[in-house]
């Protein structure tokens, strides 16, 4: 059963996924949020598998708390849902750690499949943005042509691939038969060494440098 988070300043909006969620047999609404300050805390103490995260909220906007949600939970994912098709909000919140993005005027058959795609681990873009994110990617490969492999110790690419893969900290402390919080660490200082701050652009490094195709 994947476990939801619901952040949008419009009551009725929330209350429309709830209902559409509820009838989905392996979907399951925990909590609500009507704002981004409201969405950080409740994403602590509910720990939810995803967060579907509005842009736009008062307090403090969604790729602020996305931010905030990924630097303290990493396992959390997010899906950004919003009405803007715009560069700089699908950049910024990737950027900020969200995983998938997923536009309002789309189906809700397409917002379900996001939500399982970015439960395991793997990012979900609608095609409407996908474009945007391709041209990003392709402007980043020269920046980050200096940072390969090579750099890496063979447990941390060890640790990097099955990130990619979507696995959890417990998940790779059980494969590697080390301890969680030695999972974690090794997370952390693959992101300090390659200078990246989510699990996507961890998940991307790994694709362009041919460790897995997840």
């Amino acid at each position: 059963m994947t476990t939801i988070l619901l952040a949008d300043d419009h009551r009725v909006v929330r209350e429309g996924l709830r209902t559409l969620l509820a009838q989905e047999a392996d979907l399951t609404v925990v909590g609500e949020a009507a704002d981004g300050r409201e969405v950080v805390a409740l994403a602590r103490t509910l720990r939810p598998d995803v967060v579907i995260m509005d842009i736009a909220m008062p307090e403090l906007n969604g790729i602020e708390a996305t931010r905030l949600i990924v630097a303290e939970s990493p396992s959390i994912r997010i899906v950004a849902l919003s009405m803007y098709a715009d560069r700089r909000f699908v950049t910024q919140i990737l950027r900020a750690g969200a995983l998938g993005y997923v536009l309002k005027e789309a189906a809700f058959e397409e917002l379900a499949r996001a939500i399982r795609t970015v439960a395991t681990g793997k990012p979900y873009l609608s095609p409407t943005v996908a474009g945007f994110v391709i041209e990003e990617f392709v402007r980043q490969v020269s920046t980050t042509a200096s940072k390969s492999l090579e750099i890496l110790t063979s447990r941390e690419t060890e640790v990097l691939k099955l990130l990619a893969e979507g696995k959890r900290a417990k998940e790779i402390a059980l494969e590697l038969k080390i301890g969680v919080k030695t999972a974690e660490a090794h997370r952390q200082n693959l992101m300090n060494k390659l200078e990246m701050h989510s699990i996507a652009e961890l998940t991307r490094f790994a694709i362009r440098e041919g460790l897995t195709t997840a």
